[in-house]
């Protein structure tokens, strides 16, 4: 498949959007909790900044790996800053060196300790990437048109690898891995729609045969998703089948309302879970697509329970992957109501998935 010319975007047409979702009227429910959340957030960019290394990296764990710089590049995205201008252009422009220069020949964004398998890094690298497409200078546009293709390429070759029903259309730790697990099968959905939302010839059927493997570990009476099955580790990973599906021309379903049922009733339980901060990223993304009254609740009692746990020093400390990450998805969270990322627009007319 032909991505070479599907990535010709330019800084006026990103700062458009940028412009356009600024003007939109303000969320009321995020409005009384700005004051707050504005210092706490330009003070967990600040401390990303501070410590990042010269080459992109960061001295924490996993952050010699391509997606803890994807991931903060995200971060900075999410509150309008730019790779060309403003406070935190050189560290945003240092997180996407640093994947731009860790490809390998098949496609795969790998550099040191992934984790479990170089899968997740890969597609939070390739969602990062085509979401500063377009923002960044000539040289390194240049680049990205030249790699994003093979990193696309390369997710939807393992999605077409042979698996049973159960794992089919979903991804798993490894390229070749022939079974599936929601958590990274939700990155590579989220990759392969804000490429499509970008003009990349992502066929539907790769975004409908993953929907499609999300929908079938959804427990049908309860609501929740689990990781390889209905129910295993339903509180940390039904957020992320929310927002997937809230994404993906599901908005306001039977499916999405139960979801968000669900997270409605355990949220409160998150602290102290293993997988605290990636349940609250993506409830926080989930509970503000779908809206309402989910949205009403969720917000404040986020805020109240972890603005008061950042650091000093701007941080937050994550169990699951350590302050670099864990300063991440907060602040992926806290800015929701920014709007600034792309890929977090729903747009309905994007994915044909009924």
């Amino acid at each position: 498949m032909n991505f070479s010319n599907s990535f010709r975007f330019t800084l006026v047409a990103a700062l458009s959007c940028l412009a356009l979702h600024a003007e939109e009227k303000a969320d009321p429910v995020f409005a009384a909790w700005k004051a707050k959340v504005d210092p706490a957030v330009e003070n967990g960019l600040r401390y990303l900044s501070r410590i990042q290394l010269k080459d992109g990296s960061f001295p924490d764990r996993y952050g010699d790996c391509t997606g803890i710089p994807a991931l903060v590049g995200m971060t900075f995205l999410s509150k309008g800053h730019l790779p060309t201008e403003g406070p935190h252009a050189e560290a945003l422009t240092r997180c996407i060196d640093f994947v731009l220069a860790n490809q390998r020949e098949n496609g795969l964004y790998e550099k040191g300790n992934g984790g479990s398998g170089p899968m997740y890094a890969h597609n939070i690298s390739t969602l990062f990437l085509s979401e500063v497409s377009g923002m960044v200078d000539p040289e390194r546009q240049k680049k990205i048109e030249e790699t994003l293709p093979k990193a696309l390429a390369l997710i939807l070759r393992a999605q077409a690898v042979p698996k049973d029903e159960r794992n089919r259309g979903g991804w798993r730790y490894h390229p070749g891995s022939n079974d599936s697990d929601t958590s990274c099968s939700g990155w590579a959905l989220m990759a392969l729609r804000s490429a499509k939302l970008n003009g990349a010839p992502v066929p539907d059927a790769a975004i409908n045969d993953a929907v499609a493997y999300l929908r079938r570990h959804q427990d049908k009476e309860r609501g929740c998703f689990g990781y390889s099955g209905n129910e295993d580790h339903a509180r940390s990973l039904t957020g992320m089948g929310l927002l997937c599906l809230e994404l993906c021309g599901k908005h306001g379903s039977p499916e999405t309302t139960l979801a968000a049922d669900y997270v409605m009733k355990n949220f409160r339980s998150f602290p102290g879970d293993q997988f605290e901060f990636y349940a609250n990223y993506y409830a926080a993304q989930g509970m503000f697509q779908i809206g309402g009254r989910y949205w009403s609740e969720y917000a404040p009692w986020m805020y109240e329970t972890y603005l008061k746990k950042q650091d000093t020093d701007g941080s937050w400390e994550s169990r699951e992957a350590g302050r670099v990450y864990g300063t991440s998805m907060m602040i992926l969270a806290f800015t929701v109501p920014y709007r600034q990322l792309p890929i977090y627009q729903r747009d309905e007319t994007v994915d044909e998935t009924e």
